[in-house]
């Protein structure tokens, strides 16, 4: 049976869009993007919804940092596939939309302040969230689920 990570959009900010993210049907913590946009502009929106795969991306500078950062649970990065006019999409820790570079930041806590969401406890959620999924991953393919 194929694994479902749900990235499931809650509530909009004037430049962030919170989500729920759920692992097999199980709450796992929040999620954190840019907007929505008709047309994209890079590292500053939010990936359009759909189902795609998740794998491992083990290059760049970002994987070597959470490698130092979690040398016994990083594998490589959480990464989004095959989204349209998108590269480099990963699941990664960070508070606020201009941390997003497109990508989906991920925390235990929200706040909304000036009319945006930002991520609290973004590391612990990281670790919760990497813990389930390569598990996941080691048992077979993982979808991603964006609405």
């Amino acid at each position: 049976m194929k694994s479902v990570i749900k990235v499931m959009r809650i509530k909009q900010g004037k430049h962030s869009t919170l989500s729920e993210i759920y692992v097999n049907n199980q709450f796992v913590c929040y999620g954190l993007e840019n907007i929505p946009r008709p047309v994209k502009i890079r590292g500053e929106t939010a990936i359009p919804a759909g189902r795609y795969s998740l794998g491992f991306n083990r290059e760049g500078g970002m994987n070597g940092r959470y490698y130092d950062d979690y040398p016994k649970l990083h594998r490589g990065m959480l990464e989004i596939l095959d989204i349209p006019n998108f590269r480099y999409v990963y699941f990664h820790k960070g508070n606020s939309y201009k941390q997003t570079a497109g990508c989906v930041l991920v925390g235990s806590q929200y706040v909304l302040e000036d009319g945006d969401y930002s991520l609290l406890a973004s590391g612990v959620a990281y670790k919760k969230l990497y813990s389930l999924v390569t598990e996941q991953m080691a048992q077979g393919p993982v979808e991603v689920q964006v609405g």
